[in-house]
């Protein structure tokens, strides 16, 4: 059983959390209800049994639902992590944002870690008092304070900003930026203390993505392809680095863990490639590592698919970099511990929309001689493609989620809509490189209905959410 040690602050050191980490044994997720419309069911939070020795391992042994209707939780994150070590701020609470209501929920995980309870709701006029909506990515800062990107105003127009939760009464403070220096599109963020910035990335405002994807948005511009360099302290944007064609969408964005490099990465849903980005002299600056092909096809939306990497991360140590490519349906593993020249080293393919024998014909491709076939665990089909991933913290385990947003799932997997998505698992060669799919590990979100499950949070901490300074 978890106790009040489980949500210390973190740990000393990228290297620390990485060598002594504990074993993760709960996982928080995020489950959308993807016809709350005409079922009633809210969105939840499950709480996830990874104790293999538990009788209950792989299973939802928690379900907190969410008082109202539509929310769309998304992304989370937590109150503190080792980036506020020296304070007097334990990790005790789940920030959980919902993105098509502008709410954000306080989740109380201390008090019992196997049943979370809700400590408060922050509400959507909270965050339209500040022209600020669809809340984001979470991260704590090391005055305790919570910090969230939005993606646009209260309207759903293009505007990004990052609103501060005070430290303790989560009370919406204002936001972390000027209004002079409110930007037009906001995703995703890190920051990097040591070397006095944070990155944001770019996808659209509210109200073209929460409709679904369409070709003609990004061909008038609607979508976002620049990464944004700020000034930590004085809070303002430096540079705005334009990837262009090649940069289509930058999603997930992630520095190095260790808190002296200016190394980072982003990945670029549409056009599919990675950017390394450092520092050089003054400026930043920002180059192409690594490239997913697309795949010719026949039978789907476009005669070209991409592999629509949706989410990065990078181990703990600094190795490993991983992708998913929601589309294809692969999971890559490079190599960055020369960061000059990334080195695919693992591959596995978890469903997706090039499955062999299914409706989508692949004419062209320049990386498989054929289709892959789409996998099962315990007798069940995977559905959809891997999405959110999460890495233990010794870099051995890697968690995926198949669900991206519902209006983009009805579009692209409607399976997911009507079957409910999945949580896998998979084993990480950490000396060499390498996946491996377990199959005994499987939670079928499907038997609670339409669900969605999204974003996973570790109660320990985990490789996406805790910034060293």
């Amino acid at each position: 059983m978890e106790t009040s040690e489980d949500h210390h602050v973190g740990y000393s050191s990228p290297l620390d959390a990485y060598n002594h980490g504990r074993r993760e044994k709960l996982a928080y997720v995020t489950c959308i209800s993807a016809k709350w419309e005409t079922t009633g069911k809210h969105d939840f939070i499950a709480t996830i049994d990874l104790d293999p020795q538990s009788s209950t391992y792989s299973k939802i042994i928690h379900k907190l639902e969410v008082p109202n209707l539509g929310d769309e939780l998304h992304h989370t994150g937590w109150n503190a992590c080792s980036s506020c070590r020296d304070c007097t701020v334990r990790r005790s609470k789940l920030i959980v944002p919902a993105i098509n209501s502008d709410r954000i929920y306080i989740v109380d995980v201390a008090t019992n870690p196997r049943a979370p309870s809700i400590h408060k709701i922050v509400d959507t006029c909270d965050l339209h008092g500040k022209k600020a909506g669809a809340p984001h990515t979470v991260h704590c800062l090391p005055s305790g304070d919570v910090m969230i990107s939005c993606l646009g105003n209260e309207k759903g127009e293009a505007k990004g900003t990052f609103i501060l939760l005070e430290q303790g009464t989560f009370r919406v403070k204002g936001t972390w930026q000027s209004e002079a220096n409110s930007i037009e599109y906001n995703y995703d963020y890190w920051y990097q203390p040591r070397h006095n910035v944070m990155v944001s990335t770019e996808w659209a405002a509210p109200n073209t993505f929460r409709k679904g994807f369409f070709i003609e948005d990004v061909q008038n511009g609607r979508y976002g392809h620049s990464i944004n360099f700020w000034n930590w302290s004085e809070k303002k944007r430096i540079q705005r680095f334009d990837l262009g064609n090649e940069g289509l969408i930058p999603l997930e964005v992630r520095f190095h863990h260790c808190p002296d490099s200016d190394i980072g990465y982003v990945g670029c849903a549409l056009s599919s490639t990675i950017f390394r980005f450092h520092k050089h002299e003054t400026e930043w600056n920002a180059h192409l590592a690594a490239r997913v092909p697309p795949k010719k096809v026949q039978n789907w939306a476009l005669p070209e698919m991409p592999g629509l990497i949706t989410d990065i991360l990078i181990s703990l140590n600094d190795k490993y970099l991983y992708i998913s490519n929601w589309l294809h349906g692969d999971i890559r593993q490079y190599d960055i511990s020369d960061s000059h020249n990334i080195r695919q080293v693992g591959q596995i393919f978890l469903g997706g929309s090039i499955c062999k024998g299914e409706t989508v014909i692949v004419t062209e491709d320049t990386e498989l001689r054929d289709q892959p076939e789409r996998p099962a665990v315990k007798g069940i089909p995977v559905r959809g493609g891997p999405q959110m991933l999460q890495l233990s913290l010794d870099g051995k385990r890697l968690y995926v989620t198949n669900s991206l947003f519902s209006a983009w799932d009805k579009q692209f997997y409607p399976e997911n809509i009507e079957k409910g998505s999945m949580m896998l698992l998979i084993h990480v060669d950490t000396q060499h490189g390498g996946l491996t799919l377990d199959q005994n590990f499987l939670v079928d979100f499907g038997q609670e209905g339409n669900i969605l499950a999204h974003e996973m949070r570790f109660p320990g901490g985990d490789c996406t959410s805790d910034i060293w300074e």
